[in-house]
């Protein structure tokens, strides 16, 4: 089942490199070599080529005086991005949209790694301890701060995205900005002190009121907007009654496999748009349609 229906932005063929990154002679000899290529991003965003894929041109392209970050290694070439000082990573443009919906999902996964890797940079420059400026180390995976020393890493925050399901039909939601029609699993970001399974009981309760137990884990997915990691689980409800909080969603219903299957599929008679393939959204449905 996995294997048919990878989540989005999973199945990268990077191969990471880690034990290079702290060796300076060879990640300047990487650098040197003609087989070395670059990502091209406008922005936070992907330029692609006329195959529709990731468009990879020569470290020249970078710009002048900009670190640039290895990303590691693809056909035994290595591969880097440019930090370059971008927007927010937590916007999404149509033409990214457009992007993400034509990029094979192995280069969907290696664009979001690099998107996430740009963004994180552009947004902790200076040290979380003390307030100064911090350096980029460890080939662009890593900052350190010359006055208290710390070290500062890429960071992912997890998580939760889940349905609950009753009776054979699980909770969907949506919230005002989403475009009419659409709706998607809930979710909500860890706190501290807090398991997956007590997160996703949490969400439920505070969103829609849906007492929630027996929940299971599915699958996950890196979500580079800018960095999380999508933990997505299904529990049962206890009951159908809803109490939404309007502060977070705008409506919620419940779907059965009839209403699930035909959105997946573009039915325009179907009661609710779907979340695009690329999301996890898309496949926790899925999968749930599948048996999960």
């Amino acid at each position: 089942m996995a294997d048919r229906d990878p989540p989005g932005f999973t199945g990268s063929p990077l191969d990471r490199a880690d034990h290079l990154r702290e060796n300076p002679e060879a990640i300047a000899e990487l650098r040197s070599s003609l087989s070395a290529r670059l990502l091209l991003l406008d922005g936070l965003e992907p330029s692609l080529a006329d195959d529709g894929g990731l468009a990879w041109g020569s470290l020249a392209d970078a710009p002048a005086e900009t670190e640039l970050a290895l990303l590691g290694f693809i056909d035994s070439k290595p591969r880097f991005v440019a930090l370059a000082a971008a927007p927010s990573g937590f916007s999404r443009s149509a033409r990214l949209m457009q992007a993400l919906g034509m990029l094979p999902p192995g280069e969907a996964s290696t664009f979001a790694a690099a998107r996430s890797l740009v963004d994180w940079h552009n947004r902790h420059k200076f040290c979380a301890n003390c307030g100064t400026p911090t350096e980029i180390f460890r080939a662009g995976w890593a900052r350190h701060c010359s006055n208290c020393g710390a070290q500062h890493f890429p960071r992912t925050d997890p998580v939760v995205i889940m349905l609950a399901e009753y009776e054979g039909r699980v909770l969907l939601g949506r919230q005002p900005q989403f475009p009419a029609g659409f709706y998607s699993a809930l979710a909500g970001f860890i706190e501290v002190g807090e398991s997956i399974e007590e997160a996703v009981a949490r969400e439920l309760k505070e969103e829609s009121g849906v007492i929630a137990r027996n929940i299971r884990y599915v699958a996950s997915q890196p979500w580079p907007f800018p960095s999380s990691l999508m933990i997505a689980c299904i529990g049962e409800a206890e009951s159908d009654a809803i109490t939404l909080d309007t502060n977070e969603l705008e409506n919620a219903i419940w779907c059965d496999r009839n209403a699930v299957s035909a959105a997946l599929a573009g039915d325009a008679a179907a009661p609710f748009l779907p979340p695009p393939h690329y999301a996890i959204a898309h496949t926790l449905l899925r999968r749930w349609l599948d048996g999960a």
